[in-house]
């Protein structure tokens, strides 16, 4: 029988907590930091919030159950890291809502705010790789249409 989506039984089956308290602090720590820049990254295109949040996961993983499950069953966070953790994709509307995010912003950066040419193409290959990167993650809930 299948187990409800928000059951923490069953993601506590992805918890690995570290035997030492020092170690836990650590992977505490850097999941913590790792969950305030994916926040920031909901504000700064440059900084993509999933990656950041399926960091934080895997450290908190290793350092909190409360942490961890907190993450897992969060409203707006949850729902990625729950799909990475069981079968490494991330949703399709997802991928494409951060890849147009993305692109607005760096395209707006290039051409208002960045003067030097230069940097205006590290810029845009940048955001080119990302996209790519980002693109070839596979996404379960991908249309037919779209493959």
């Amino acid at each position: 029988m299948a187990q409800p989506e928000h059951d923490p039984a069953h993601h506590a089956a992805d918890l690995r907590l570290h035997d030492s308290p020092a170690v836990r602090a650590l992977y505490w720590a850097a999941g913590t930091l790792c969950v305030a820049l994916g926040v920031i990254g909901l504000f700064v295109p440059i900084l993509p919030t999933t990656p950041f949040m399926l960091l934080a996961a895997a450290c908190y993983a290793r350092a909190s159950e409360r942490f961890y499950l907190w993450l897992v069953n969060h409203r707006l966070f949850g729902p990625a890291v729950r799909e990475w953790r069981r079968h490494r994709s991330i949703p399709w509307r997802t991928k494409l809502w951060a890849i147009g995010l993305m692109t607005a912003t760096l395209s707006t950066s290039i051409l208002l705010f960045v003067r030097p040419l230069w940097l205006q193409f590290a810029l845009a290959l940048m955001g080119v790789l990302l996209a790519r990167w980002l693109y070839r993650i596979p996404s379960r809930d991908r249309p037919r249409a779209a493959r």
